[in-house]
């Protein structure tokens, strides 16, 4: 399908415009360029923006926040394109050019934000509430930040004519939240608009200790979620005679066996690393011998139990996980079906396969009643991947630059346990690693939960940072 790529217009006569071909409401900044003083004030204003923008996934609406950011670049003088085969959820690429002597960088963050429950919200989750030193809003940590602070300093490397060694290119994926369909589609459709030597995402963490300090985690590899489905099959009867070959039993039985298996242990380059760096650390030497045990193949299973009991998400980084989540069978409680299905939601290791996992399942359930079937979704067919380089030039800009903040206690590289649509980036051979800039305490970790907030003192630090990362990479 032909790009969807919008005409550029002038936004300076009202700060609110319908777009009557898609009935949808822009909403563009009142502010003019520079009347915020600064850098941060900048971003914190695109930030306030953005949130009041509701991009719900589903059904998503991204055009929404494609059209306020083509308004600031064309502002700018900046060239971009909404870009996607549905009018309603287009993706945003703009792009500044450098002289070509390196290759470019891509700035990324999605548009879409989860769905909201109104009712468990104390502030209005569109309305960018500022209060007690937080903004409030549905997208506050993900990832309208990010979004807002790759725009402020994006724009800022043009308003200062910065001489760039590099293209600089920017990007506002739909879709992440639900099928990844737009990073998808533009890496199928137009994969030399965001072809690049690296990119900044999202998947880092700055969790603050309890000591003050701040682990600052490079996202450098992430798990790829695997769905899976569990079908037993039986003979249908009356349920006052039990029965051998019962589906429900046997699935119930597999769901068992499944999730309380141990996966077994598997070190990448970037876990590997993340664990020998960490047992050195004072917050947690207490550990340190089971992280070392983590190496030696006989003990790794125990050290993994040792580690699970104050840490579930770091022996969560260390194998394949299974989480059984949905179960549907019978049509009547005096009847047994002839069928009966789990869905089980599976995230694994980015260097094994989905066939090893199954594999694994099959041994492991050891049931002929049961099968193991693969669900669909692209991410699936995604091949093992290695973890991004560590000795990369932006690697090593953002290990120098966040590593001399004051409260750094280590800059470490991660594999993170969700998924971002860097995966798929990644998976093309491109180095993505996930920015740690804004620093939250473990317990305001709030993304996809209610009354989501973003500090706006750590906000005010994220800008600062990301801008010296990105100059010192570009220029």
């Amino acid at each position: 399908m032909v790009p969807f790529s919008a005409c550029g217009y002038n936004d300076r006569v009202s700060p609110i415009r319908l777009w009557p071909a898609l009935g949808l409401l822009l909403v563009v900044p009142v502010t003019a360029p520079g009347e915020n003083g600064g850098l941060h004030q900048q971003a914190l204003g695109y930030f306030s923006d953005l949130l009041k923008l509701d991009t719900s996934n589903p059904p998503g609406n991204e055009t929404r926040v494609g059209r306020y950011l083509k308004s600031v670049c064309d502002r700018e003088g900046i060239p971009g394109e909404l870009l996607g085969p549905d009018p309603r959820r287009l993706n945003f690429v703009a792009r500044l050019k450098g002289d070509g002597s390196a290759r470019p960088l891509l700035l990324m963050a999605h548009s879409d934000v989860v769905p909201v429950e109104r009712p468990r919200w104390t502030v209005d989750p569109f309305a960018a509430v500022r209060k007690d030193g937080y903004i409030w809003g549905r997208g506050a940590q993900d990832t309208k930040g990010l979004l807002a602070a790759e725009l402020a300093v994006f724009v800022d490397l043009k308003r200062s004519a910065a001489r760039l060694k590099r293209d600089v290119i920017f990007l506002a994926e739909s879709d992440e939240e639900a099928g990844s369909t737009g990073i998808q589609w533009l890496i199928q459709n137009v994969w030399s608009k965001i072809d690049a030597e690296f990119a900044l995402n999202e998947g880092g963490m700055a969790t603050r200790q309890p000591s003050g300090k701040v682990l600052f985690n490079i996202q450098t590899a992430e798990k790829i979620p695997t769905r899976m489905k569990l079908v037993a099959r039986g003979t249908a009867g009356h349920g006052s005679l039990p029965r051998q070959d019962n589906p429900v039993v046997h699935l119930a039985r597999a769901i068992v066996k499944l999730a309380e298996a141990e996966q077994p242990v598997r070190l990448n380059a970037t876990t590997r690393e993340y664990f020998r760096s960490l047992g050195p650390l004072p917050e947690y030497s207490k550990y340190a011998d089971a992280f070392r045990r983590l190496e030696d193949p006989a003990e790794a299973g125990a050290a993994r139990r040792e580690i699970a009991q104050p840490y579930p998400m770091l022996a969560a980084m260390l194998s394949t996980t299974v989480s059984p989540t949905m179960t549907e069978a019978g049509v009547k409680v005096n009847i047994i079906p002839t069928s009966a299905e789990g869905q089980i939601d599976v995230r694994r290791l980015p260097d094994e396969t989905p066939e090893e996992i199954v594999e694994r399942f099959r041994k492991i359930i050891g049931d002929p009643a049961v099968e193991v079937v693969r669900l669909g979704g692209q991410e699936q067919e995604m091949p093992p991947t290695e973890p991004s380089s560590r000795t990369s030039t932006l690697y090593r800009a953002m290990e120098d630059v966040i590593g001399r903040e004051p409260d750094a206690l280590a800059v470490l590289p991660v594999m993170q346990l969700g998924a971002t649509d860097g995966a798929f980036l990644r998976a093309r051979g491109m180095g993505v690693y996930g920015i740690p800039l804004f620093a939250v305490p473990v317990e305001e970790r709030r993304a996809h939960g209610n009354d989501e907030r973003m500090s706006l003192e750590s906000f005010a630090r994220g800008v600062r940072l990301l801008s010296e990362v990105v100059r010192r990479v570009v220029e």
